[in-house]
């Protein structure tokens, strides 16, 4: 398979294999489907290198039924790759509309836990590829504070991979991230009326 050649070689000290072993962010944003879907794509590749994989999804409910979530779980139970870890982080703040019962947390403060979750494994090296699915809704809502997730990710140890998916990323993470995407939709189903629908959505 041919290798991509870079069209700039920065004066950063570093050799080619140094540079290319650079762990990365990256960014899956834009108003267009399948931002979350290449971002699992990507978590294949990284369990077939034997590589552990943490999933935290911070906007689907956990009640939803999410097909990648069964298929990684399966595969990281083979044996044959690396193992994979799937958090839900909430109940799904994008569509349950009802207010938190007296006593339980608020949408946000459980986005703030999640967070904060994610935060220890960083310390922790826990996972060398992370997915925050959904995750720049929250910094787009300002729920958690771009500026910090910047640092905590320029400050992560070792080599962790982490891949960052929603709509509205902000712009401060867009010009940190390494990789970024913009989906951009050109044609849905929904225009038409069509809702979503079994082995395409989930």
């Amino acid at each position: 398979m041919p290798q991509g050649q870079p069209t700039v070689v920065p004066d950063d000290g570093l050799t080619t294999r140094q540079r290319r072993n650079r762990p990365l962010v990256m960014v899956h944003t834009g108003v267009g489907k399948g931002k979350s879907t290449a971002a699992f794509g990507m978590a294949l590749r990284a369990w077939n290198q034997g590589w552990p994989v943490g999933v935290f999804q911070f906007v689907k409910s956990a009640k939803w039924k999410v097909g990648e979530e069964n298929a990684l779980k399966a595969l990281g139970e083979t044996g044959k790759g690396g193992p994979v870890t799937w958090h839900k982080m909430g109940e799904g703040w994008s569509w349950i509309q009802r207010e938190p019962a007296e006593g339980e947390l608020s949408h946000e403060e459980k986005a703030r836990q999640g967070w904060e979750q994610v935060k220890r494994d960083l310390a922790a090296e826990t996972y060398r590829f992370y997915v925050l699915d959904e995750f720049a809704y929250l910094l787009h809502w300002g729920w958690i504070d771009t500026a910090e997730v910047v640092e905590v990710l320029r400050a992560r140890p070792g080599q962790q991979h982490v891949v960052i998916t929603g709509r509205n990323a902000p712009p401060e993470l867009v010009d940190f991230a390494d990789l970024v995407t913009d989906m951009s939709k050109v044609k849905h189903p929904m225009d038409a009326g069509q809702k979503g629908q079994r082995g395409i959505e989930w």
